[in-house]
């Protein structure tokens, strides 16, 4: 393969040529695509909009007037110009005027921008007054999305207005939109004082909305609620809240019988919470109450199973057991047996949990490398061989360690998408794919996704495999990576495996210790290289910091920390994401598996999941990782720190020879202590 045989030298050079496209981001990336296509005008334009944004998103229009005729009308003839206005227009919208941002949204009313401005606008009409001309725009445009907030502004305004109710249409819709567990949008109130003070509301539908807040744990919602309830009500909110703040106290204080089913919720519940701190307290908790009380037997099915899987998940003693005297495993249950078999080492029980296993379970590539391994180690080595020789040609985690198993060469299968340059030359005319690069040249990036994916959806996969390679061109990657994917093309790893910011990731993984391959398979798996994502979290950026980890990194390196505007800029974010990669390196005594799922789910979790006596393989710590989301993460960036390393280098690298055993925390306190470190010790592959 081409790629395979690229010499050092080749790929530096290629490091050097990418760096001019996109070591300073965005900005970088729109100069390359312009030095390749020299559209002056278009380069021009950018500029300018860079320049009266930020003023124009506050309402000032001021810059724009004051630009010389030429650049005006070159702004104006921009792709993007529609966006200013409708900024300006939803900054000013008090006193923009109807006819206004009516002759607007008549010119571009399909266009993002305009979707914005028309939702800003109604919201606009509906808090003034504007009863009538609000509707309009509603029945047109948001009657049946099901958004609430707009939802209650018509039930409103429909009021205000004098519309008819005596068929009660509206006060069902005032029904449907009060039945949620959860507070409903500001703009309902008044709708829902209207429906107490005509009858429309009774005591049925709070206490439906009341056991919806229950069913959701919204205990605070169905406290309020209670208040016009009754009393009874408000005491059974309060104590769905303490058994959710104090839920072995709130056991160990119940002294009635629980002959209802609320009742007998709430003691399950206060298990359920004490197992997810404490597995152990829990299974005595539910051992002490279960025959004092009629729990049904499903009811009691389930606090077993919940118990049994977190006693495994914590590796607790008597796991497998507690598994196994389940009756009718699901697919959880079945994993987290064969979890804990691998774990102990216990090879033929493991062959026994995978015969339980559906097919479908069975026959993924997790449990078809743990299913070899246990084959071989119960000395049926060429069946053992079979599996391998199946997985090895995956290019994955479990077809990289098969690979290991057989001595064999990893099946990279690279295949390079074939670029059909008339297509290219035509989505790249398309106005829609315009605006989305546009918004990505000019940083706003979040903008230019929702566009890019938006008018993905339009095209046939052979064109997404044109746009993806567009894209690439533009260095967009995450566009790039996503859009491939979409077409169903996995193997071009030029692509899919990018290097941007190559001075930057170089750098800064020197100076904190780390291989640069390493950086740039948690990159790519935090962030597919997108600079301002944000992740529910709370993590921002280009390796997903969250701004206190930040903070303390920046301090700790004498870095100056200027909140998102540092965690945004992908040199600064780069900087700060190795320099965390380094110090859990450093926490963990050098152990790169350990460090990169503390990177994902906090080092004092991974404290936490250590084993305490004995070592364990390193592959069966990783399977035994509590969170689905870090399991599959830790797995993510090997295989992409290996396909990083092959990218880099032209070598490969095993990926065993990154997996050093997991010591106990003891040893590992104590090789630290000794200046040694915890890939010394290894147990028998």
């Amino acid at each position: 393969m081409l790629a395979a045989r690229k010499t050092q030298w080749t790929v530096r050079l290629a490091l050097l040529v990418a760096s001019l496209f996109v070591s300073t981001g965005a900005s970088a990336s729109a100069a390359a695509y312009s030095d390749r296509h020299p559209d002056r005008q278009t380069e021009s334009a950018r500029e300018l909009f860079k320049r009266v944004w930020q003023d124009v998103e506050r309402g000032d229009w001021s810059q724009v007037e004051s630009l010389p005729p030429a650049d005006r009308q070159r702004l104006e003839n921009y792709v993007l110009w529609p966006d200013l206005e409708s900024a300006y227009l939803r900054a000013t919208i008090r006193d923009a005027g109807p006819e206004r941002i009516g002759a607007y949204l008549e010119r571009h009313g399909t266009l993002k921008p305009a979707r914005e401005l028309r939702y800003r606008y109604a919201l606009h009409l509906a808090r003034t007054g504007s009863h009538a001309a609000f509707l309009d725009i509603y029945d047109t445009w948001y009657a049946e999305l099901g958004a609430a907030r707009l939802d209650c502004l018509a039930l409103a305004a429909e009021l205000a207005i004098g519309r008819d109710d005596t068929d009660n249409r509206l006060a069902e819709r005032g029904k449907a939109l009060w039945m949620t567990a959860r507070s409903q949008a500001d703009e309902c109130d008044p709708v829902f004082a209207w429906m107490t003070r005509e009858g429309h509301l009774t005591r049925d539908d709070y206490e439906a909305r009341y056991a919806l807040a229950v069913e959701a744990r919204e205990f605070a919602r169905a406290r309020w609620l209670g208040k016009s309830i009754g009393s009874s009500f408000v005491q059974g909110a309060e104590a769905w809240q303490r058994a959710a703040s104090s839920p072995t106290r709130f056991v160990r204080a119940y002294t009635g019988r629980a002959e209802t089913a609320e009742a007998r919720a709430r003691l399950l519940y206060a298990i359920e919470r004490e197992t997810y701190a404490n597995p152990e307290v829990a299974l005595e908790l539910w051992t002490r109450i279960k025959d004092r009380h009629p729990f049904t037997e499903e009811e009691g099915r389930k606090i077993q199973r919940h118990i049994a899987l977190w006693t495994a998940r914590d590796r607790l003693p008597g796991g497998w057991e507690m598994l196994s005297a389940i009756l009718k495993p699901d697919a959880e249950v079945l994993r987290w047996r064969a979890r804990t078999s691998l774990r102990d080492a216990r090879w033929a029980r493991l062959i026994l949990d995978l015969a339980l296993m559906p097919g479908d379970e069975a026959s993924s590539e997790e449990w078809r490398y743990w299913h070899a391994v246990a084959l071989a180690k119960t000395g049926r080595a060429e069946s053992a061989r079979e599996f391998f020789e199946a997985l090895a040609v995956e290019r994955s985690y479990y077809g990289f360690l098969a690979a290991d198993e057989l001595g064999r060469a990893y099946a990279f299968n690279a295949d390079p998408l074939v670029a059909n340059e008339a297509i290219i030359a035509t989505l790249g005319e398309r106005t829609d794919l315009v605006r989305a690069r546009e918004l990505f040249f000019v940083g706003l990036d979040s903008r230019g996704r929702s566009e890019w994916d938006s008018a993905i959806l339009r095209l046939s996969p052979a064109e997404q495999e044109q746009a993806a390679l567009l894209a690439d061109r533009w260095g967009w990657h995450s566009r790039a990576i996503a859009t491939a994917s979409r077409a169903a093309h996995f193997d071009d790893l030029e692509l899919r495996y990018p290097l941007p910011f190559p001075d930057q990731f170089e750098t800064s993984a020197s100076a904190a210790s780390i291989p640069s391959t390493w950086a740039y398979g948690v990159a790519r798996s935090e962030s597919l290289f997108m600079r301002d994502v944000r992740s529910s979290a709370g993590a921002i950026g280009l390796m997903q910091l969250m701004p206190a980890t930040g903070r303390s990194v920046a301090k700790r390196i004498d870095v100056r920390f200027q909140g998102l505007a540092s965690l945004t800029d992908p040199a600064t974010n780069i900087r700060l994401g190795t320099s965390y990669l380094g110090q859990m390196t450093e926490r963990f005594n050098g152990n790169r598996v350990l460090a990169t799922a503390a990177y994902n789910a906090g080092p004092h979790r991974v404290d936490a999941w250590l084993p305490v006596e004995q070592p364990v393989d390193t592959r069966a710590w990783i399977e035994n990782i509590p969170f689905n989301e870090t399991r599959a993460y830790v797995r993510r960036v090997l295989a992409a720190e290996t396909i990083f390393h092959w990218r880099m280098t032209g070598d490969t690298r095993r990926l065993s020879s990154l997996l050093s055993t997991i010591m106990p925390a003891d040893s590992r306190e104590s090789l630290a202590a000794s200046g040694g470190t915890s890939s010394e010790v290894h147990l028998e592959q």
